[in-house]
């Protein structure tokens, strides 16, 4: 079913036109109210009665949900044209910021599916870390909601209160998350409350304990690397009397049935992490914040208690062996390639798309209001997970149409992450892309109202689907000439593998290690094969390669050839002296016999000798009939019959 645009122009302060919006969009739309969440609200109650209703206010979302609500509704879409599109000054007219609004629009009828998630259940024990002064008023302050325990770090009397549990002794470490965190502590001393004085245990070391909630307040180093982003872990200055009240009233709140999104989908027979106790790629191992990332024999493991979901891992991947799934990887490349045809669409020219997460959208949000708003030209899209939005995205987004895209990292985003995917897209699309480094609305409006030279369009719209690379391989055939070499930075996975023919022995170690089958052999001749495309630059086969005779050349070939085998090395191949068939190469068993024959004990006759020149199975051959053969053994017994047992009977 169609849905139904329920417009408001706020007072008359943004520009509607409710015709013509729904002749670029081909939605059914209201008309055009003015104040739909104060004097009109009976129109407003009209229209929740329609399912298929989406209200374009985002500004009253709740108090349209509250509505729906005692109407016995469900809560109906939303979608905010004001803030991103209504509220700007080169908004003077409908007409200006019409191709944004019908992309807005068109966006918002993509059905995406949403992420997946666990359930993780708390059920209150809180465990309070810290020095008497600190930690026992607010154990006080939550005893009557949480089951809390204080570990004390310091040599305090014990506490004459039965309101919580107290133990005494140094946390020496920590692991889990939310409703599943183990806690290791060092000179553990537990309090006697027997008798009248209550005294302290015999310390003891490696005492272990599991709680849901860990609020720490020792003001040293936290528990875990990026202690903001690990769930359940609450960390306040002892010295902050105001951090320290915001830390218990978080906890308090930390009990019940959560919903926890598993972020990321693996596939562990795609990862290039390791072969033969080789170790290969580890982007997501070092980008990982929160060390929910760990070495798992060939491939990697992630624990979904601990990722927060930032989505490096999957920008970096370079065999999509990690994809980000809240929502899925695919989803996102829909979106960007939809706002772009719908704006082109409605007469749009020269659209920029803007990527902003929940941070940067209330930048938005305020920059409408406080300043100049957004160009008409800037589309918007907010995504879950700031470094999700990486190379292949930024020019999937290029050549759908956007002539250039700007990125506003939130304070959850990784910098250095996002500062190399970005460098990547313009290596292969020179200024497809752009940081914007923008800490207050006025200094976000400055930098998307710049004039620059933006590069060209692409001469023809291109929309690629598939994994991440063949997107990115596309998307840059679209946006370079034909049979382009692109040079990228170093440390990116794409390139070319290098081999020194004259060190390279064709042990092929390299092939047998290869995750990708990028490098393959000849089975009938020695030869070193490579197909440049599949290469995730892994670093596998020179770790491998004992002559150390492999290099590497970071750079993406748009050449036909890119995706087919080429040689890299090949020798003449050695015949068998017996049966004349073709093994091994000849330079190879050439050197061994100059080594070896009449050189080394087991070949110092020639008989010997001349097995180095033999085929396997001609080797095994005269390996048996040799004097002293190793396979021979005594005279097998002659096979005894029935005649034989039928005549030992008559003779006796």
């Amino acid at each position: 079913m169609p849905k139904n645009l329920i417009l408001c122009d706020c007072s008359g302060s943004q520009p509607l036109d409710s015709e013509t919006l729904s002749a670029t969009t081909g939605l059914p739309c209201s008309k055009v109210h003015s104040n739909l969440c104060t004097t009109q609200s009976d129109a407003a109650v009209a229209a929740l009665q329609d399912p298929d209703a989406i209200f374009c206010c985002g500004q009253e979302s709740r108090f349209f949900t509250a509505l729906a609500e005692e109407l016995g509704q469900d809560a109906p879409l939303f979608l905010d044209l004001r803030d991103r599109a209504g509220w700007s000054i080169e908004a003077q007219n409908a007409g200006d910021v019409l191709p944004k609004m019908s992309a807005l629009v068109a966006e918002t009828q993509l059905n995406i599916r949403p992420a997946k998630s666990v359930d993780v259940i708390s059920e209150g024990l809180c465990l309070i870390v810290g020095t008497a002064d600190v930690a026992l008023p607010a154990a006080e302050k939550l005893q009557d909601i949480l089951g809390v325990t204080v570990l004390l770090t310091d040599a305090a009397e014990p506490p004459l209160s039965r309101g919580f549990d107290a133990i005494r002794g140094q946390l020496r470490s920590a692991r889990g998350a939310l409703g599943n965190f183990e806690v290791t502590v060092d000179a553990l001393q537990s309090l006697d409350v027997t008798g009248r004085d209550w005294t302290w245990s015999a310390p003891r070391d490696a005492g272990r304990s599991e709680c849901d909630v860990i609020l720490d307040l020792r003001g040293d180093a936290p528990l875990f690397p990026a202690p903001e982003k690990r769930e359940g872990y609450l960390r306040a200055d002892p010295k902050s009397p105001v951090a320290v009240a915001d830390a218990v009233l978080a906890a308090s709140q930390m009990v019940g049935t959560f919903e926890k999104p598993l972020y990321v989908k693996a596939e562990p027979l795609l990862c290039a992490h390791s072969r033969a106790r080789q170790t290969g790629c580890t982007r997501c191992l070092d980008a990982c914040p929160t060390g929910a990332i760990t070495p798992n024999g060939d491939s990697v493991a992630i624990d979904p208690m601990i990722c927060a979901g930032c989505g490096a891992c999957a920008s970096l991947c370079p065999s999509s062996a990690i994809t980000y799934d809240a929502p899925p990887a695919e989803s996102l490349f829909l979106r960007v390639q939809t706002l772009a045809k719908a704006y082109l669409a409605a007469g749009g020219d020269t659209p920029r798309l803007l990527v902003v997460d929940a941070h940067g959208a209330e930048m938005i949000r305020l920059a409408a209001r406080f300043d100049r708003g957004l160009p008409a030209s800037v589309i918007p899209l907010e995504v879950e997970a700031f470094n999700t939005f990486g190379h292949a995205e930024i020019l999937a987004a290029r050549a759908a149409g956007f002539r250039e895209v700007c990125l506003l990292p939130g304070p959850r985003a990784d910098l250095e992450v996002q500062t190399r995917e970005v460098d990547l897209a313009n290596a292969i699309s020179a200024d497809a892309a752009r940081l914007l480094h923008a800490a207050e609305p006025e200094a976000l409006c400055d930098a998307l109202y710049e004039t620059r030279d933006l590069p060209a369009a692409p001469a023809t719209v291109q929309r690629p689907m598939g994994t991440r690379r063949q997107i990115t391989r596309q998307a840059a055939l679209a946006l370079n000439a034909a049979d382009t070499e692109l040079p990228l930075p170093e440390g990116v996975p794409y390139g070319a593998v290098l081999v020194d023919q004259d060190a390279c022995t064709l042990c092929l170690s390299c092939v047998s290690l290869c995750p990708s089958g990028a490098l393959g052999d000849n089975p009938d001749l020695p030869q070193l094969r490579f197909q440049e495309d599949a290469c995730l630059q892994c670093g596998l086969c020179a770790n491998v390669c004992p002559e150390d005779a492999i290099t590497y050349e970071p750079r993406l070939n748009l050449a036909a050839s890119a995706l087919d085998q080429v040689v890299l090395n090949e020798e003449e191949p050695f015949a068998c002296i017996e049966c004349g068939s073709l093994f091994g190469v000849k330079s190879t068993v050439e050197r061994i016999m100059e080594k070896l024959a009449g050189n080394h004990a087991m070949f110092a006759n020639p008989d010997a000798a001349k097995m180095i020149q033999m085929c396997d199975d001609c080797r095994v051959n005269a390996q048996f009939h040799q004097k002293d053969s190793p396979f021979a053994g005594k005279e097998r017994p002659r096979v005894r019959t029935t005649e034989d047992y039928l005549s030992t009977r008559r003779d006796h």
